[in-house]
């Protein structure tokens, strides 16, 4: 939904309509070079989330009221109001990619949705629509992993280099496959939730594990990526993890 808003129309078309969806609002004026740039991207921000979120253009030389009111001191001057209020902004003709951004910050977008439902129809679907999404990544390769699909989950994961948590499950995975050392109980424990458990495992076999080592360092580093930094279990896992390197 894109349409022009003035100041007898911003209550009810922004305000209140705001109350059910995102509105954003395009502060921009004819003379403005910077703002005619700027606008398409907005339009096709708005348009490709049809229906969850509207886009209002509002001229500032015809409405300088509103103008004023919003404290609009340079355009182009987006601002993104939810149940009334101000919930996002930014100044500037921005590229493509920021834009982007701004949209998704008040709306999920398709490959959101389709990673919060979480199965495995949908994390393939996500992964069409952005394939090097992390998040939809591992737990699609967990679930091929856990059928036995473990070329599948490799060539997965390593459109994922940077997250540990892929680093970890690929290397995992090239740990079942050498079948040296044998970390069968460690993975069992990991699988069964017992994280603590398979922290002490896993740690423990680093000592004799020869040129396995960087492998378990890094399913260590992925369990305790999952756990978060402030985890109890993570803070003493990365310690004793040093102590077993070094």
């Amino acid at each position: 939904m894109i349409f022009d808003v003035t100041e007898a129309t911003f209550e009810q078309d922004v305000i209140e309509r705001s109350r059910t969806i995102p509105v954003v609002v395009d502060f921009w004026a004819e003379w403005c070079a910077p703002c005619r740039q700027l606008g398409p991207l907005l339009e096709d921000g708005a348009t490709a989330r049809e229906g969850r979120v509207a886009l209002a253009r509002l001229d500032t030389d015809s409405n300088p009221g509103i103008s004023q009111a919003f404290g609009i001191q340079g355009i182009p001057a987006v601002k993104a109001f939810r149940d009334g209020a101000v919930v996002e902004e930014f100044v500037g003709a921005q590229p493509r990619p920021q834009v982007e951004r701004f949209f998704d910050s008040l709306v999920p977008s398709e490959a959101d949705l389709l990673v919060a439902a979480g199965d495995e129809a949908s994390l393939r679907r996500a992964l069409e629509l952005a394939p090097s999404r992390a998040d939809a990544i591992l737990p699609l390769a967990r679930v091929l992993h856990a059928r036995g699909e473990d070329d599948e989950a490799s060539e997965l994961l390593s459109r994922a280099p940077g997250d540990f948590g892929a680093s970890g499950l690929a290397a995992r995975i090239a740990l079942e496959r050498s079948g040296t050392p044998d970390l069968t109980d460690a993975f069992a424990a990991l699988d069964a939730g017992e994280d603590e458990r398979a922290l002490d495992l896993l740690i423990a076999a680093m000592p004799g594990a020869d040129g396995a080592r960087d492998e378990i360092r890094k399913v260590v580093v992925g369990l305790l990526a999952e756990l978060g930094v402030e985890h109890p279990l993570a803070r003493e896992g990365r310690r004793r993890l040093a102590a077993a390197l070094y």
